[in-house]
């Protein structure tokens, strides 16, 4: 398990979703809560989005994760 940042950047990078979208999924509880790592910054743990990652794509596939 990583526990490196990456930032919205990468997270929009990896996801496809833009930054507007993330932040929606954030509020509906929907998408990993990001981490405060500056007065202006925010960063996601690498693990957690690569596992709300795969996560969508074994419910789009009917998997049972």
């Amino acid at each position: 398990m990583s526990n490196s940042f990456i930032r919205m950047s990468e997270a929009i990078r990896r996801t496809g979703y833009g930054k507007a979208w993330i932040y929606r999924l954030i509020k509906e509880n929907r998408f990993p809560k990001p981490v405060k790592i500056g007065s202006r910054s925010i960063a996601f743990l690498e693990s957690e989005v690569d596992e709300w990652i795969n996560q969508r794509i074994a419910d789009s596939r009917g998997e049972v994760a």
